[in-house]
């Protein structure tokens, strides 16, 4: 199958070195242009929990003209998949599938604002803690789950033959059939960890045990799980404590990308993660003070950031 990865960082990269290995024709688009350029020159490396592969990738500054592909897989950022989405329409073509994998909630929503929303796939990744070392070196502590499932009137069986591609590559991947419900799952942890570990730069496994975080990071999850609820959503979490705590003792010396968003001096998906969950709960006339301050405290680190980027 020809694929192309829009959004080449640490998890795009992981996502192309598997399927490239498997023996699909993959191209990448990513902005950083020595990241490019080593790829182009020496190759794609992933290492960690799935081992060591080498491969061989076209990457590209920008989406290549004259060619489409059979899928396109958006891993950037939340905020930035909705552009990501228009400026790679050259790639897609009549029978393009586009799946989207983002933390949190709204980034699809920004995609279809572009795209037909029957050709688009959400995905949820969980337990990757990935990385890039270097132009070219993504490595990986984990890979335990990719969840997909269709946004909008995608056929099952269209979702199927795309799980059984990744599965062939070596993901764990599992087809969705709530992906509300998929989504909220996964948001509810990461918002136990996003923003409280942003703020203090603590891992996962520090901030869920941590005497002062650990009863912010747990009330962030529990509030998170009452607004699912309340907004009809097929949670099946019996206890959030228990959840993001299992999350958590699955790799607990991770960081957040939003922890990593700042260590490199970049912006996060705030937005996206903690700040969706008082915008969900606007929705019914219902406040979430808990991540309300969480997020308010990550944008005002965050101007911070963006001074910087000034200066």
């Amino acid at each position: 199958m020809k694929i192309a990865v829009i959004g080449c960082g640490a998890m795009g990269s992981i996502y192309a070195g598997l399927l490239a290995d498997c023996g699909n024709d993959v191209l990448v688009v990513d902005k950083w242009a020595d990241h490019v350029e080593a790829i182009n020159r020496n190759g794609l490396v992933v290492d960690g929990a799935s081992g060591h592969r080498k491969v061989q990738v076209r990457a590209f500054e920008t989406a290549p003209q004259g060619e489409t592909v059979d899928l396109m897989v958006l891993a950037v950022k939340s905020a930035a998949a909705g552009e990501a989405a228009r400026i790679s329409q050259t790639l897609i073509g009549e029978h393009t599938l586009v799946l989207t994998i983002q933390n949190g909630l709204g980034a699809a929503d920004d995609v279809v604002r572009t795209l037909d929303p029957d050709r688009l796939m959400v995905g949820i990744a969980g337990g990757f803690g990935a990385a890039l070392l270097g132009p070219g070196q993504a490595h990986h502590n984990g890979m335990q789950v990719i969840r997909i499932g269709a946004y909008a009137g995608l056929a099952f069986a269209k979702i199927e033959q795309v799980v059984d591609l990744w599965q062939r590559a070596g993901f764990t991947t599992e087809a969705a059939q709530d992906i509300s419900a998929m989504q909220w799952d996964k948001l509810i942890c990461n918002v136990a960890y996003s923003a409280p570990c942003a703020l203090t730069g603590l891992t996962v496994g520090e901030a869920m045990d941590d005497p002062e975080l650990g009863p912010i990071s747990r009330a962030a999850a529990i509030e998170a799980a009452q607004i699912a609820i309340a907004r009809g959503i097929a949670i099946d979490i019996p206890d959030p404590v228990a959840h993001v705590r299992a999350f958590a003792g699955r790799m607990p010396l991770a960081k957040p990308s939003m922890l990593l968003d700042h260590e490199a001096g970049r912006l996060s998906e705030i937005d996206y993660i903690n700040g969706a969950i008082p915008r969900e709960a606007a929705k019914l006339g219902l406040q979430a003070p808990v991540n309300e301050t969480l997020t308010r405290l990550v944008r005002m680190k965050e101007r911070k950031i963006v001074a910087n980027q000034k200066s």
